[in-house]
């Protein structure tokens, strides 16, 4: 059972867990980077290729990047208030991506025990850290949202021509 007062952020950097491997990227070329997240992904065990899979899931899922990005930005949230935040999102989804992300360490859930019940819930570390590595491929993304833009035209236009 988690305590009232639940958990109490701590920045990244205070947060290192001894063992934890990063590709340091910046100091890398591309080349480099992707030898070695070969390697990496050579080294992975069944298991860890699909708790992999799993936690992806996040990075590609709408309502989870928004939930861990409303919750990174205002801190400590209730359930209706990320929801109000998240436009479009059902309450029946909601509810399962906070289970999914609470379910995978990226959010704790604090049950304050009161009537009316209160529930917050908040990143946990594992969760600022994810949230963390999201934002260089968001800005990665917005650089090239041009480049993605005229891929698309082009394919567009080549392939429109084909089916007529």
């Amino acid at each position: 059972m988690i305590s009232s007062d639940c958990f109490n952020p701590v920045t990244i950097d205070e947060h290192a867990e001894e063992g934890t491997r990063v590709i340091p990227h910046e100091a890398m070329t591309e080349e480099e980077v992707i030898r070695l997240s070969q390697a990496t992904c050579d080294a992975l065990s069944d298991e860890d290729d699909g708790l992999k899979r799993e936690v992806l899931t996040h990075a590609g899922n709408r309502w989870s990047l928004g939930i861990v990005h409303a919750l990174g930005v205002a801190g400590k949230l209730r359930h209706a208030e990320i929801g109000r935040r998240l436009e479009g999102v059902t309450q029946r989804m909601l509810t399962r991506s906070l289970r999914q992300l609470e379910r995978d360490g990226l959010i704790v859930r604090c049950d304050h025990g009161e009537v009316p019940p209160r529930v917050d819930y908040e990143l946990t570390p594992l969760g600022r850290s994810f949230l963390a590595h999201m934002v260089p491929l968001w800005t990665w993304l917005l650089e090239h949202a041009e480049d993605f833009r005229d891929a698309r035209d082009r394919f567009e236009a080549e392939n429109s021509s084909d089916k007529s």
